[in-house]
């Protein structure tokens, strides 16, 4: 859970730090601008709050792993969820307001998270699992989401190394395989996820693997 602490503060810290300006450049969620971006952070972070305030008393039926379905299908970005937080992204206008929002409901899904007792059972999107791996589902998210944010915005720090490496050990996990010791994890996560096509020296490397991809995880 102190993973989970750090890799939320950081893409915290990462939205804070950017300029207004930036808000209007593509992220690396395909269909999203960066203050589409932010606008679903928010979401992710009400989210944090409804879930660690819900308990279950029913058995646990999923973890860290399997709480993501995996799909090849690239999102587009015209469902009706994705259309929606366009449509409450643009409707803040001002970035500063947008960064208050999720300063202020972020701010309370981390101390939210820190008080949690990790095995507390948890409900949410008809699944019911421990807070502890329910927490460390969203390391992956945050981290993704982090590497969104700074795709097309070099000048704000990326995701902290500790949170690539658990990231990339999930996404191993998920795909039931090992990516190759020569990619680096950030690498990794691009092309599984299909943020970016592999090169023609990563296929090779991936071998098998690459017709596998992309794991879409939603």
């Amino acid at each position: 859970m102190d993973l989970f602490s750090r890799t939320w503060a950081a893409l915290r810290a990462a939205v804070a730090a950017l300029p207004g300006s930036e808000f209007a450049k593509p992220s690396g969620c395909r269909g999203w601008l960066v203050r589409d971006l932010v606008c679903h952070l928010v979401i992710d972070a009400q989210d944090v709050l409804i879930t660690l305030a819900t308990p279950a008393s029913s058995p646990v039926t999923h973890d860290a792993i399997t709480y993501w379905a995996v799909s090849s299908s690239l999102p587009s970005g015209e469902d009706p969820l994705s259309a929606l937080i366009v449509r409450l992204a643009a409707a803040y206008e001002d970035p500063a307001l947008l960064k208050f929002h999720l300063d202020d409901v972020g701010s309370a899904a981390g101390r939210a998270a820190d008080l949690a007792d990790p095995g507390m059972r948890v409900s949410t999107q008809e699944m019911v699992l421990t807070a502890g791996d329910y927490l460390a589902a969203y390391v992956l998210e945050w981290t993704l989401h982090h590497l969104d944010l700074v795709a097309h915005v070099p000048s704000v720090a990326g995701p902290p190394s500790e949170g690539l490496a658990r990231t990339r050990a999930m996404v191993e996990k998920i795909a039931g395989a090992r990516f190759p010791a020569s990619m680096p994890d950030e690498d990794v996560l691009l092309v599984a996820t299909g943020r970016r096509n592999a090169t023609a020296a990563e296929r090779a490397a991936l071998g098998d693997l690459a017709a596998r991809l992309p794991l879409v995880l939603g």
